[in-house]
């Protein structure tokens, strides 16, 4: 072959593929980038507050900002309209989940609802959990399961209150609270601190959600996956995600006898449901097969992990942050208080049928909710192909992060947006359910959780008994411009400093 066929053709084809390339590269309009360093990117600009610090970064360099959190492509989203653009107008195309190694592990390599890949199986995911474990009728079903606990919390407050003059560690009592709850409607019973395997179970959950809010090198750098491996870090997840496997096996093989025993309705329900607890409802599902896919244990157990993570922990923070901003502001308080006890009028508690009446408390968990979103920068999305995001060209495989922190505390969107100020919604449609986007603590479109109600009804039924039933005020007489507001970190943003406070129950 002559000498010019092999050397000279082989090098025009290369120059062809460049200049191609580089054509396609020049000609893509991509959204603004802050400096970023080799091989890391800009994952050591995130700090210890990453809603914070992004939330900075995108004052200077835009709503949209392009990252690299090591070898990934991140998309930034701080603002309203853009959200809107993600969440709703391309909303299919970012309705995918990113892999991650942690909740691989953890919740049985995505066959929950929150962080399965987009598709048929999360469709039914999708469906099992609002039609048949969150769905109004049966959130209405657990009523009672909430009236009592909340109940039991208050009374609990009032003989503390008597038999010591210690102030409450309200995080404490919250947590334990909204985990007795959860416990109740999911399993039929509480593994409270006091109760047998109680503490062993609240210590695990505690790690479990502690690990989920973890970063994981290795899948942003795989090279340096063998750090987590050094340091004991994957050893950790391991011994979680086998504990509680164990722990929900033992959860399961209990309700089965149970649930196999009763007689089906043959529509995925049982009789007598409403009185039955979450798992008794996805076991009457599997036994049924009504829903088109095959629902195996580690479904069943992946959705009610689910129903963990989205129902204690990031419906206990909304009540710790909320009473924190009373405790700041007496003159908030004496008016949610006012409210709650005009519409009481002298009832002994506050029922679920009371709360529809009660708007500034309603006002007051928005802004809340404004304020401090449980989960700041959202759960994660991935783009699955390309797509042109307000006028810029974001690739497939891009991971997206909402950062609803910002979002709420935009001066474009908010009149003094760092001032808690109950009194913006009082006249307002603006709503969290996931058509406002100036207000998305919950997500929206389909990936936005479907469990917000039974949050929300949660929220509000502990929030205006605490008020109806005590005054609140800080220890050792501090002042309420003093109170610690430091955020720690993690998946969920609850105080550093646990929220010591001293009730003083009333006659109401």
């Amino acid at each position: 072959m002559h000498p010019f066929v092999i050397y000279v053709i082989p090098f025009l084809l290369f120059v062809h593929l460049l200049i191609k390339w580089l054509s396609k590269t020049t000609h893509k309009k991509l959204p603004p980038s802050p400096p970023k360093l080799p091989v890391v990117g800009n994952l050591l600009q995130l700090g210890f507050y990453p809603h914070c610090s992004l939330a900075s970064l995108a004052q200077r360099y835009g709503p949209l900002m392009l990252l690299r959190f090591g070898s990934r492509p991140t998309l930034i989203v701080s603002s309203a309209d853009a959200a809107c653009e993600i969440m709703k107008t391309h909303d299919i195309i970012f309705s995918n989940r990113p892999r991650m190694s942690i909740t691989d592990r953890l919740l049985y390599e995505g066959k929950d609802m929150s962080t399965a890949p987009y598709g048929e199986y999360w469709r039914q995911m999708k469906t099992i959990c609002v039609v048949h474990l969150l769905s109004n009728k049966r959130v209405h079903s657990f009523r009672a399961v909430r009236e009592e606990e909340v109940a039991l919390f208050i009374d609990k407050i009032k003989d503390y209150s008597y038999s010591r003059s210690l102030p409450l560690n309200l995080c404490v009592m919250l947590a334990t609270l909204t985990n007795d709850v959860t416990c109740r409607v999911a399993f039929g019973k509480k593994y409270s601190a006091g109760t047998k395997g109680g503490r062993e179970f609240q210590e695990l959950l505690g790690e479990l959600m502690g690990l989920l809010g973890s970063f994981n090198v290795g899948d942003f750098i795989p090279w340096l996956a063998w750090v987590n491996r050094i340091n004991g870090f994957d050893a950790r997840v391991e011994k979680v995600a086998k504990e509680f496997d164990k722990f929900l096996d033992v959860i399961v093989e209990q309700h089965m006898c149970g649930t196999l025993k009763r007689e089906s309705n043959g529509d995925g329900s049982i009789q007598g449901e409403d009185e039955n607890s979450l798992v008794d409802v996805l076991l009457a599902i599997q036994k049924d097969n009504v829903t088109g896919v095959a629902i195996d244990r580690e479904s069943i157990k992946a959705l009610i992990l689910d129903v963990f993570a989205a129902g204690t922990d990031t419906t206990y923070t909304v009540l710790e942050w909320a009473m924190s901003e009373l405790l700041r502001h007496p003159t908030i308080m004496k008016k949610v208080q006012n409210e709650v006890r005009g519409i009481a009028r002298g009832k002994p508690s506050i029922a679920e049928a009371d709360l529809q009446e009660m708007h500034y408390l309603k006002a007051l968990i928005k802004e809340t909710l404004r304020l401090y979103p449980p989960i700041p920068l959202l759960v994660p999305r991935e783009s699955t192909q390309d797509v042109k995001i307000k006028g810029y060209d974001i690739a497939a495989g891009t991971l997206v992060f909402t950062n609803a922190w910002a979002i709420g505390r935009h001066p474009a969107l908010w009149d003094e947006p760092e001032e808690f100020r109950p009194e913006r919604f009082l006249n307002s449609s603006v709503d969290f359910k996931g058509h406002d986007f100036q207000l998305i603590p919950f997500g929206a479109g389909r990936r936005g959780c479907p469990g917000i109600q039974f949050a929300m009804t949660t929220n509000e039924l502990v929030l205006a008994n605490l008020v109806h039933k005590f005054d609140w005020a800080l220890p050792d007489g501090a002042r309420a411009e003093d109170l610690d507001m430091t955020q720690r970190t993690g998946l969920t943003i609850h105080r550093k400093v646990p929220l010591l406070a001293v009730a003083t129950p009333t006659s109401c």
